[in-house]
């Protein structure tokens, strides 16, 4: 077969090494509860809910003793049998993670998402309308909502006190991003080998490098999941999810 005929593969990389002290003492983040299941799990079962994803690597944190937990915590909860799955040990950095999950994936992967542990409630729509662009010449696709609140642009202090307003963006242009990310992967693998800067999503980087990122449309149960009250919103998701669809 071809490389034009060839179907194309798609994998999620999902960097699970935070502490996410934001929400407290307790389990790293990816592994808190949510309805009585971990959020790692919640992210996986997301990614896995698109036929279009024919693997997932988790990215654990570096130690091999969590690289062990969460592969039982993988092999304890009920998965697609259609998916694979395979947990690494990550590094010190969102980004090194994110290149040892990419390091892992086997020949033939020509859709790569990068996604958050922390947002477990991304609707399978949304996944599949990233890999869409992608496949159809996207380099970089970003899921991202417009924003309902003005934002400030301040002179930022560290010592608690009133910060300086030096402007206001037109709100209309401004996005807020969302995960999965999805990318060509080589373009994502040449974003990783080229960037050395600490930065805080992957679009970024492939930004770095001069090539177009497309925004598609997020969806507002693909919040992100770092303080209390997240986690609160989080459970009445699923709550109305197992009231309307028996989620």
């Amino acid at each position: 077969m071809s490389d034009e005929t060839r179907p194309s593969r798609t994998a999620a990389v999902i960097p699970a090494a935070g502490r996410g002290v934001r929400l407290g003492p307790g389990a790293p983040k990816a592994l808190r509860a949510l309805n009585g299941t971990p959020m790692l799990i919640h992210a996986v079962r997301a990614m896995a809910a698109s036929r279009s994803v024919s693997l997932v690597v988790v990215v654990a944190p570096p130690d091999e003793a969590s690289a062990a937990e969460v592969k039982t915590l993988l092999a304890d909860h009920a998965l697609p049998e259609r998916t694979d799955f395979v947990v690494v040990p990550g590094g010190e950095t969102r980004q090194e993670s994110v290149k040892l999950g990419l390091d892992a994936l086997p020949p033939g992967i020509d859709v790569v998402l990068v996604h958050d542990a922390a947002r477990p409630l991304v609707p399978v729509d949304t996944v599949d309308g990233v890999i869409e662009a992608v496949r159809e010449g996207a380099p970089a696709v970003v899921p991202a909502l417009p924003l309902a609140d003005t934002v400030k642009q301040v002179e930022a202090r560290t010592d608690g006190g009133p910060e300086l307003v030096v402007a206001t963006p037109e709100r209309g242009r401004l996005r807020a991003v969302q995960t999965p990310q999805g990318f060509d992967r080589a373009t994502l693998v040449r974003a990783h080998e080229t960037v050395t800067d600490n930065v805080t999503d992957d679009a970024s980087m492939v930004e770095q490098l001069g090539e177009p990122v497309v925004v598609v449309p997020g969806h507002e149960e693909a919040f992100k999941v770092t303080r209390p009250l997240d986690l609160v919103l989080a459970e009445a998701v699923l709550a109305r999810r197992r009231a309307n669809d028996g989620f």
